[in-house]
């Protein structure tokens, strides 16, 4: 069976825990609808697959210095989710639309940012050759999907934010911090998909 096969099998069982659905913020306390946003989920098809990450550049407006997965906000012209992903993951990080094998839309996730943001699973050749986009991308780096995937790594912290305690996922891999959304995305994204290596 091949990766894409496998993660196709495995996005559609149910979950095996309830899964995280946003930031916790109280509808009464968005201030507009939400902003629709994709990001691509980036596997890469060797035998220890990995998954690609970036770090923002620390003079974005939003989620300056975080670790993410490549991806934005819609725009007008994207046809569907999948083509936001995809064109973002291209401009973000230099990945062709052609080079990634969609496998499909993971659970959506709101920030509190004011952003609804889709997963798109997808899977890509090992050692492709990727640029970070200067001004908006520092970095960028992979970690074994295992790696992510496994509980045993969501860690739940806490911290003070606007008066009151935010409790959110955090993700230790090397000298590398993955949290808040990003790595609510992983934890449903292992719910979701129960992996084994």
């Amino acid at each position: 069976m091949t990766l894409a096969e496998r993660l196709a099998q495995a996005m559609a069982r149910i979950p095996a825990a309830a899964l995280l659905t946003g930031d916790g913020v109280e509808p009464h306390e968005m201030t507009a609808p939400p902003t629709a946003a994709a990001v691509l989920v980036p596997v890469t098809d060797r035998a220890d697959p990995g998954v690609v990450l970036t770090q923002r550049t620390e003079t974005l407006r939003n989620h300056a210095g975080q670790i993410a997965f490549p991806g934005g906000r819609a725009d007008p012209g994207d046809v569907d989710l999948v083509a936001t992903a995809l064109r973002e993951a291209e401009e973000e990080i230099g990945l062709h639309p052609d080079a990634v094998t969609v496998i499909g839309l993971a659970d959506r996730y709101r920030t509190v940012t004011g952003f609804e943001v889709t997963p798109v699973l997808g899977v890509i050749p090992p050692d492709l050759t990727l640029r970070a986009a200067e001004g908006e991308v520092a970095d960028l780096f992979e970690v074994p999907l295992a790696f992510l995937l496994d509980p045993a790594h969501h860690h739940r912290v806490s911290a003070p934010w606007r008066g009151r305690t935010r409790h959110f996922y955090e993700i230790l891999w090397n000298d590398r911090r993955i949290w808040g959304a990003t790595a609510a995305m992983i934890v449903n994204l292992s719910r979701r998909l129960q992996w084994s290596a």
